[in-house]
């Protein structure tokens, strides 16, 4: 259970061919916590790109957030839903899931509610735009600690509706980071992605204009905080729930270029480095997760038909169908206009800008989100005048 992703790759695919199958024991701490030794598993994806387990101290963890009360946005996504799993077995004092979808907040509360109870868990549906909403939630929950997951993440559609992401990416965020320093948080986690870094597109301008607010509105008695990181496994809209459909109608895989390649990380991976950054970040700084390698999404495609017990081009074809919109060929987590500080964590780091945070660029930037409003061809100039390294494919 402990063999590394690399080596269960290559005995997978020199199994398979051959008809011999590999199952994979449970780990041993799982079984000490109840699960069944005896229960083999077959290999999935995340067994074939698994990296060597990150370690969490979880009482540290535990004493920062027990006994605090703690609001989540994006509550029911990918990420802000196992956030609020992790965060419930901290023992904070209240738990405030905010969240827009209401299918996203009836099933993570409904999943936490018989465990967790009424006192602990408190529903919002409320999106991050309302700004009158969100300060009805500020001043029921009073949080000590935000973490705010919620944002339009898709490229493509992001392109097609840049004033959305204008409005909930950018000004969301920006609504829900001041009445942060208003109602006196403490720490403020932005969750932000590695498609910030020199953008691109919509979407990763609209996150790193995130960013850059939460660094303004740093030093003002909220600490603020980003984390970047890349693709997580099995998100919802993702690539690899997309292959999964695709083989279940019998192909073709749909990819945009053969030779893309992204960093892909597990849920709980991701929320556990968050945790860990959030835990030791003193204010100002962006975050940066070690991805690991870039996996090729063709390799990915792959091992997926197999896992399924096709053969690729035999039983389910692959094909390219061209690059879209603000698409990169290759994601960039650290660049050479930036760099990075390492920390005491081994997979954390702290991304270095050359330059720094002009003055009054947090009324500037809002007053012309607002000008903006669904010009596409403005919204792309705000991006060019305030980030320093975009730039349009």
């Amino acid at each position: 259970p402990a063999l590394a992703g690399e080596r269960v790759r290559k005995a997978y695919q020199a199994a398979s061919p051959r008809g011999v199958h590999i199952r994979i024991l449970p780990r041993l701490e799982h079984a000490l916590l109840g699960a069944d030794l005896g229960r083999f598993h077959d290999p999935d994806i995340t067994d074939l790109l698994r990296r060597p387990p990150r370690k969490l101290d979880r009482d540290r963890m535990r004493e920062w957030v027990r006994g605090r009360r703690v609001l989540i946005t994006g509550a029911g996504g990918s990420i802000g839903s196992e956030l609020s799993r992790q965060v419930a077995q901290l023992e904070p004092a209240a738990l405030a899931l905010l969240d827009a979808s209401e299918l996203n907040l009836f099933n993570i509360h409904g999943e936490m509610a018989p465990r967790h109870g009424p006192i602990l868990l408190r529903p919002y549906m409320v999106d991050v735009r309302d700004g009158a909403a969100l300060r009805r939630v500020f001043a029921e929950v009073r949080p000590e600690v935000v973490f705010h997951a919620a944002a339009y993440k898709h490229v493509p559609l992001m392109e097609d509706f840049p004033e959305e992401a204008l409005r909930t990416n950018v000004l969301g965020t920006l609504d829900l980071a001041q009445l942060a320093v208003e109602h006196h948080v403490e720490k403020f986690v932005n969750i932000s992605t590695d498609k910030a870094v020199k953008p691109c597109s919509v979407m990763g301008a609209s996150k790193r204009l995130a960013e850059m607010a939460c660094q303004a509105l740093n030093g003002n008695g909220t600490h603020f905080l980003s984390v970047r990181f890349g693709n997580v496994l099995g998100s919802r809209g993702s690539v690899v729930p997309l292959f999964q459909e695709q083989i279940r109608r019998g192909g073709p895989l749909t990819l945009t270029h053969p030779d893309m390649r992204r960093y892909f990380m597990s849920i709980p991976e991701a929320v556990l480095l968050v945790f860990q950054a959030a835990h030791q970040g003193r204010g100002g700084e962006v975050f940066v997760l070690d991805m690991g390698e870039p996996v090729r999404i063709r390799d990915l495609a792959e091992n997926l038909i197999r896992l399924n017990g096709l053969e690729p081009g035999k039983d389910i074809e692959i094909v390219a169908t061209g690059m879209r919109p603000g698409e990169k060929l290759f994601e960039e987590l650290l660049t050479a206009e930036e760099g990075v500080d390492s920390t005491s964590h081994d997979k954390i780091y702290v991304a270095r800008f050359k330059e720094p945070i002009p003055a009054g660029f947090l009324e500037k930037m809002a007053a012309d989100c607002r000008a903006a409003g669904r010009d596409a061809k403005k919204i792309r100039a705000l991006f060019a005048a305030h980030i320093p390294t975009y730039h349009e494919e």
